[in-house]
């Protein structure tokens, strides 16, 4: 099956199952595959979709041992997007609140928009099987294949973090909160609280997070008060702990660095309103244009470079910057709650190559930083070869370079601060500050 192509006939399981395919098969990422998908069911169905194919993703390691074990032979060509097929149903029967009935007739059914009607029969056969030898009573006890993580990130995660592997991947698997950061250019905490509770949608507060509200249930964000008129935006409560940490002041000049799709920039001009320029750079036009949508839906305005970060002279003017924030391009470890596809879109191998890329860009940047100037360096990633041991071996080949502590207990040998998957409801996240001397 052509890549990114849709099923010709429009069916929600065969979508579903099309949506996996795009990810596990072609590297698709799911936002781009579900979007093309949900375009032609209703919102109810285009949730079911969503809620499906993600489920999947969680469950994949122990859905695939099932699979191999009630499919003699694997599919090939246009008919492999059918064993994705199976995995759906599979996940019906075994995670979801989904009928058995409507879990084996809807999914079999689907298989003739995937181009298999010749097999029907062998997917009901094994869907039949699953059922009749109680096989979603038969989970494997091994520890990386209940935790739904490809075997090298288990494994880097477990020597990284022993003591809390279990709660990591127990937040990796629970569905992350709604944040909202407000904007308090155009509203306050209070004020949005009062538009909340006005409309009986309820949320708690965050004491570390001045203007957070997080939502106690999932809403479609357009319906949430003020959304037109920009006094809020969906921001998790660690990348909402970036601006802050810059300590900007007033005809400062400021680099977003990585920035699309502008949360950090937005909440900077919303902190600090007299910047004497914000520069957003980021190296993907559409992301940008996405930016810009959202800097005109909050009624705020920077200046949006689409370029390398990493070739300065491609860009840069040399005058240089008060503060800078680098969010570095990662492996995204920490948000897997949010896009479970990261788990299997992310390799092994891509990791070094993040390491290069990363540490490049900051040592580029650090020119274009004044004397007395700091740099935030974040991540959201979880692994320490991303984050304390690039900032450890910048500080020790970088003299100018001085470690801008957040907490009594950084070192230069464990610079940063390392938010973990579900700590105080955020995503895994990375900082760090750097003063130039």
């Amino acid at each position: 099956m052509a890549a990114m192509k849709l099923p010709a006939k429009s069916d929600l399981r065969a979508d579903t199952a099309w949506v996996v395919f795009q990810v596990l098969e072609l590297g698709k990422s799911s936002r781009e595959a579900l979007a093309l998908a949900q375009a032609r069911h209703s919102k109810q169905d285009s949730a079911w979709l969503q809620e499906m194919a993600m489920g999947v993703f969680r469950h994949l390691p122990q859905l695939q041992i099932w699979l191999r074990a009630l499919l003699d032979k694997p599919l090939k060509g246009n008919k492999k997007i059918l064993e994705h097929l199976i995995l759906l149903g599979f996940y019906q029967l075994a995670f979801s609140r989904v009928s058995d009935h409507a879990a084996v007739s809807a999914t079999v059914n689907a298989a003739d928009a995937l181009g298999g009607v010749g097999l029907k029969g062998l997917v009901n056969a094994i869907l039949r099987n699953f059922q009749r030898q109680q096989m979603a009573s038969n989970t494997s006890d091994d520890a990386i294949i209940q935790s739904g993580l490809p075997k090298w990130l288990y494994k880097r995660l477990h020597a990284a973090y022993p003591t809390q592997i279990d709660a990591i991947v127990d937040a990796m698997n629970t569905p992350a909160p709604v944040w909202l950061r407000i904007n308090r250019q155009r509203s306050s905490l209070d004020e949005y609280c009062s538009a909340l509770t006005a409309r009986d949608i309820p949320f708690t507060l965050s004491a570390e997070h001045p203007d957070a509200v997080i939502l106690s249930q999932r809403l479609p964000i357009t319906s949430l008060p003020g959304y037109a008129e920009g006094w809020f935006s969906v921001q998790d409560g660690a990348a909402q702990l970036a601006a802050p940490l810059l300590n900007l002041r007033a005809n400062q000049r400021v680099l977003d660095c990585c920035a699309a799709p502008g949360g950090k920039s937005t909440h900077m001009l919303e902190t600090e309103p007299a910047l004497d320029k914000l520069i957003a750079l980021d190296n993907e036009s559409a992301r940008l244009t996405r930016m810009s949508e959202n800097m005109a839906r909050l009624q705020l305005s920077a200046e949006l470079v689409c370029a390398d970060a990493a070739d300065t002279r491609s860009w840069w003017d040399g005058n240089q910057f008060d503060r800078i924030l680098l969010d570095a391009p990662c492996s995204a470890t920490g948000v897997i709650r949010r896009h479970p596809d990261i788990r299997w879109l992310r390799k092994a191998s891509d990791i070094e190559a993040l390491q290069t890329l990363q540490y490049r860009i900051l040592e580029n940047l650090w020119p274009t930083l004044k004397s007395g100037g700091v740099l935030v360096y974040a991540t959201c990633s979880v692994l320490p070869v991303e984050n304390t041991a690039q900032i450890a071996r910048f500080l020790s080949e970088h003299s100018d370079a001085s470690l801008l502590k957040m907490d009594s207990q950084e070192t230069a040998e464990q610079p940063g601060r390392q938010i973990l998957p579900g700590e105080q409801q955020m995503d895994g996240f990375y900082y760090a500050r750097l003063l130039k001397s």
